[in-house]
């Protein structure tokens, strides 16, 4: 196996930050505490091709919701290679849950972003089946995958990135 990237906390400041943005119900006590119980994404066995993403506090979504989660994680990626980000496969088996931008792409450059990095999960559940779905904090609710792209012989792109979602167009 080569080993290609290497996975980290963003700072105690920008997790802070993010999860007040969106959840203002947490005092930063209790945000401070998530940050400390933030797990690294792992894989579960020596086959897993993903690397699960583990929930930083407790979520629940009814059908036709959507949540953004601040992971609290950043990941340094060797040039060439890229991440995917897809919702763990039993949960998408069960609950159509879905990220709303279909497959999450977390290029190398993004690790030097001004928000560090930080990856941002956006899911929906779209059960057709009146499920409701329920994450406990620390349980696993999407995956990354490393693979490996190429480029064409006349590409010669320069551009310097400086965030996130869309940020080079």
């Amino acid at each position: 196996m080569k080993r290609i990237a290497q996975f980290l906390k963003v700072s105690r400041e920008n997790f802070i930050n993010s999860v007040q943005e969106d959840f203002p119900g947490y005092t930063e006590t209790e945000i401070q505490e998530m940050y400390e119980d933030i797990k690294l994404p792992g894989r579960a066995t020596k086959g897993s091709a993903g690397y699960d993403f583990y929930a930083p506090f407790d979520f629940r979504l009814a059908p036709g919701e959507t949540i953004k989660i601040p992971t609290g994680i950043r990941v340094w990626i060797d040039e060439s290679w890229v991440l995917h980000i897809y919702p763990r496969s039993g949960l998408g088996f069960k609950y159509r849950l879905q990220l709303n931008n279909t497959v999450g792409i977390i290029d190398s450059d993004y690790f030097d972003s001004d928000n560090e990095g930080h990856i941002f999960v956006k899911l929906t559940n779209d059960s057709n089946e009146g499920k409701t779905l329920e994450v406990a904090k620390g349980s696993g609710f999407a995956q990354g995958i490393f693979l490996e792209y190429g480029i064409t012989v006349d590409d010669n792109a320069e551009g310097v990135r400086n965030g996130g979602f869309g940020s080079t167009t």
